[in-house]
């Protein structure tokens, strides 16, 4: 009678253990690379409800609107779940929004922890053109439109 070999051998499973090794060893990386990426995108989003409301204010009266004019709320108020306040201000004629990302361990990726973004939009003769800037947060977390 012939035995009948059952189950996996020690070499077979070392080498399965080995591809999931090397796989985990590129994934994770890639895996943080994503996540801050994404948390970084909620500056973008708070951002984009600030520019309206500075927009409309400028072509009204001139000047760049400070917290607690023009309907732009205390600082505070524009805060999510990365973002811990957003701040419009400037000078003629550009006005900025400051975005600041939390500080807290465990809220937000190591990279954006503490930091902030900056929005500087530019009056044109009637519209408006937006850059962002992000000088301390490593070009491969920033959008293509903030590199």
């Amino acid at each position: 009678m012939k035995s009948m070999q059952k189950g996996f051998t020690l070499i077979e499973l070392m080498i399965v253990v080995a591809i999931i090794a090397i796989l985990a060893a590129i994934a994770i990386p890639q895996y943080q690379n994503y996540v801050t990426k994404s948390q970084f995108s909620e500056s973008q989003t708070i951002a984009d409800g600030l520019k309206t409301p500075i927009v409309e204010y400028y072509n009204q009266t001139g000047k760049c609107p400070t917290p607690g004019t023009g309907g732009i709320s205390q600082a505070v108020s524009y805060s999510g779940k990365y973002v811990t306040s957003a701040t419009a201000g400037g000078t003629e004629p550009n006005c900025t929004i400051t975005v600041a990302f939390k500080s807290t361990a465990g809220s937000v990726s190591t990279p954006l922890k503490g930091q902030s973004v900056t929005f500087t939009g530019t009056d044109n003769g009637g519209s408006f053109s937006w850059v962002c800037s992000a000088t301390a947060i490593a070009s491969k977390y920033k959008p293509e439109a903030c590199q």
